[in-house]
This record gives C-alpha cells, structure tokens and sequence, in this order.
C-alpha cells in the first residue's frame, strides 16, 4: 500500500502524546467487550478512509445487509474529497455519531484505502469508551483498530469491510465472532485459499512453535507507519502480532519489518502471525523474494512466525479480534481464541 502521505502524518502525530489525548495510563487501561450483534440489529455504515465509488456503496451497502443487519448510514459516508471520504470533520463526526447513536450497535466501515490515520489526534476517546461497540474492517482501518485498542482497551475487530464479499468462509468466521462466539475458537486455512497456485498463497513456517497471547496488529503498512506515535503498538511483550499487506514490493516489505524491529522490542513478543501479503510477488527474479525477506527480518526473534494464514486482502479472510487472547499453532497453520470477543 502506498502510505507516503501516512507516513507524513505519523511523524506529526509523534509530537503529540498520550496524555495531551485525554487517555488514560496505557498500564491502567482494562479491555473492554462490546455486545454482540442480533439478527436484525441495525449496524451504521461509515466511511473513515477513501470513498469507494457509488456502485461499490450499493453493493457494500447489500453485502451488510445480507448479514441479516439493518443498515445505517453515516451522514458523510457516501461524500467525496480527492482522495479522502470527504473532509477531515466530516469523516470524524461520521465515527463519533456512530458510537454515539443508541440505534447503531455496530460499524461496518465501507472499505479501506487512506485517510484513518488522520482522525486520531481528534478521536473523543473517552466518548469510544463510554459507549463500546463492534467495530469491524480491515487494511486503512488498522489505524482505528490500534488507536481505539490500546487508548480505550475497547476490543475491535479486523474483519472483511462493507465492500469484501460475503462468501462462505468469510461470512462463517464474522457471524461466529460477532454474534454467537465460543471458545475455544479455531480457525484453520480457507480450502480456497489453500488451492491457489500463487505462491504467496503458500503456508511457510519460518519458525516452528505454539504461541499464545493477545492479539495486535492489522496491516503493516500502518502498524509500521504509526510506529513511535501515541497510537502505535509500544509494549508488546508476551502479545501475538498478526500481519498483512497488498502490492508491495519485497523491499517495501524489509524496509516496514526494519522500522518495526527498530521502534519496539519485537523479541518480546509471543508469535507472529503472517497472512497473505496479496501482489506482493518480486518482480525482479534477481531480487529477494518475500518469503526470503520475511525469513531474514522474523526468522531470528526467537519466536514462532507462520506466513500464509487465511487473513489480508484476499478473497476467503477470517475475522480477528484485536485484544483478546489467542494461541497460534504452526503445525497445523492454526490460530485458535482463547476467550469471547464480545458480551
């Protein structure tokens, strides 16, 4: 993902700090369970990203529905501002009315893109906390699940957004993690995915083990781009990290890891968990390719890494819940939850 203007913004954001936010002590911060969706509740529609054009809306709009959910839609949700979902104000007035409103009992964001990141120093945290409730999407929208999961504790989900299809393994995993949830859960690789002929569809252990802990994450793009913010991951020892991205080059890709392994202490964390880094192929055969980056940067932490799990930008993708506490096993290419996401 091209995250220039991301990255821009993240250096500015570092200037800032938690407390000047509002929030709490990130030590003194409990997790927070949202409730659980019923067939019928109504879920609002935003757009806190880019704006998807009108016929991806319509259909991001039917692919909610046929979840068996009410839709609601933002009031800026279907605006336009070059390459954002309309201004700044109206794309944070859309988040905090949707966590507001007592009809809405849980946001689907329309889909992804650029533009998230912006949000955060604005973000009424207090207000996300005093009014927990399902948030769901995935790739841009890493930049809320980060930020709300570690200033608020609220447990968030990377999930497919309004414009993923709704296939069978997609929808399995959302309606069993948001709505009638078990444990423990296992999840285990998408048939599909597994029958791809790409090669970044292949399962790769990069090294072997169980881990278990709470899982953080979402797309690396971001998680790398908030890096030494007040909305990037700080402490994450004893924490399962999952990672996915889309069209970036394998050096894209080492230069991310680099960041990330400089800006926090990666050892201390329990596993990582790789999805599918979609159209992330070499395309110069002379040059490294992923799998040979993705050894180099994670095969020496000490820790167990498996590449290829059914997440990312893909079609078939699982829905994780950011927070809770999860085990991954790479034997079976595995990840299971350990406890509920939601009450």
């Amino acid at each position: 993902m091209n995250r220039r203007e991301l990255l821009k913004s993240a250096a500015a954001l570092s200037l800032l700090s938690a407390p000047a936010l509002g929030a709490k002590s990130r030590s003194k911060i409990k997790m927070i369970k949202p409730d659980r969706l019923r067939a019928g509740d109504t879920v609002g529609v935003i757009a806190p990203s880019s704006a998807p054009p009108k016929e991806d809306f319509d259909r991001a709009i039917a692919n909610v529905e046929s979840y068996g959910f009410k839709v609601k839609i933002a009031k800026s949700a279907r605006n336009k501002k070059g390459f954002l979902a309309g201004t700044d104000k109206e794309r944070l007035d859309d988040l905090h009315w949707a966590f507001s409103d007592p009809d809405v009992k849980g946001i689907w964001c329309v889909r992804g893109g650029y533009g998230a990141g912006r949000l955060l120093p604005e973000i009424d945290y207090k207000l996300i906390a005093k009014n927990p409730k399902i948030l769901i999407g995935y790739s841009d929208i890493t930049a809320l699940h980060l930020a709300i999961s570690q200033l608020t504790g609220l447990v968030t989900f990377h999930g497919p957004v309004g414009t993923s299809a709704p296939v069978d393994y997609t929808k399995k995993h959302v309606l069993e993690v948001l709505m009638k949830p078990s444990t423990p859960y296992k999840i285990e690789l998408s048939e599909y995915n597994k029958s791809q002929e790409s090669s970044v569809f292949k399962t790769e252990v990069i090294s072997g083990g169980k881990a278990r802990g709470r899982l953080i994450g979402g797309n690396l793009s971001l998680v790398s781009a908030l890096a030494g913010t007040p909305f990037g991951m700080r402490d994450v020892k004893g924490k399962l990290l999952f990672l996915e991205d889309v069209g970036e080059q394998p050096y894209r890709i080492d230069r991310m890891l680099t960041q990330l392994l400089q800006s926090v202490d990666m050892k201390s964390l329990a596993g990582i968990a790789l999805g599918v880094f979609a159209d992330c192929e070499a395309k110069d055969k002379d040059t490294q390719s992923l799998i040979e980056v993705l050894r180099d940067r994670l095969g020496n932490l000490g820790i167990p890494v498996i590449y290829g799990l059914s997440f990312g930008h893909i079609r078939e993708q699982f829905t994780l819940p950011v927070g809770i506490e999860a085990e991954m096993d790479t034997s079976g290419a595995t990840v299971t939850f350990s406890e509920a996401a939601v009450v």
